[in-house]
């Protein structure tokens, strides 16, 4: 290659490297990234999973929204909540807990909490739960009284089943200002 040539491939290099054009251009057009670089909220997916019985799938939903979000109580409430729904327990347990220690005043947590409580068959924790769930809402929640009249209840017969609720207790996310609420199967 001459010398010309040579200063005619640099010049058109250093053009190049100028341009806004090309994979990264600033009109909002961009060229795909690696897969899980979306902007897609990985918990608002993670919702609609668990809405969709879909757990497993919300799980990892939740793990990519805490890696966006950081690890805050909505996070460990929402991985706790599929743990719950997926059958762990433990894992629930400590999940939510951990929610519980970072936001005391976070009704769904302490809600979520309460249900894995009455699942693990420690039915006065769990009214203690629910209690507080209650208190940090102020009793707005129908769903969150229900839960707690029904864990007092097992507090004084464990077979109690209230009738044509078969007992079942409510799981509380929440939503854009609202608790939504996700039934037991």
């Amino acid at each position: 290659m001459n010398a010309k040539n040579l200063v005619l491939v640099v010049a058109i290099a250093m053009l190049a490297a100028c341009n806004t054009g090309g994979l990264n251009r600033s009109d909002g057009t961009y060229a795909p990234g690696v897969a899980g670089e979306m902007d897609i909220d990985g918990l608002l997916v993670g919702h609609r999973l668990m809405a969709a019985g879909e757990y497993e799938l919300a799980l990892k939903a939740y793990i990519r929204g805490a890696a966006q979000h950081g690890i805050n109580v909505d996070t460990l409430s929402a991985m706790g909540s599929a743990n719950l729904k997926l059958g762990r327990l433990w894992q629930a347990e400590k999940l939510l807990r951990q929610a519980v220690d970072e936001d005391p005043d976070f009704p769904p947590a302490w809600n979520n909490l309460g249900v894995t409580l009455v699942e693990m068959g420690n039915y006065p924790e769990a009214v203690e739960a629910f209690r507080r769930a209650f208190a940090a809402d102020n009793g707005n929640s129908d769903q969150i009284r229900d839960n707690l009249r029904l864990a007092l209840a097992k507090v004084e017969d464990p077979a109690y089943a209230a009738p044509n609720e078969n007992g079942t207790f409510q799981l509380v996310r929440r939503g854009a200002g609202d608790y939504l609420i996700l039934t037991t199967p």
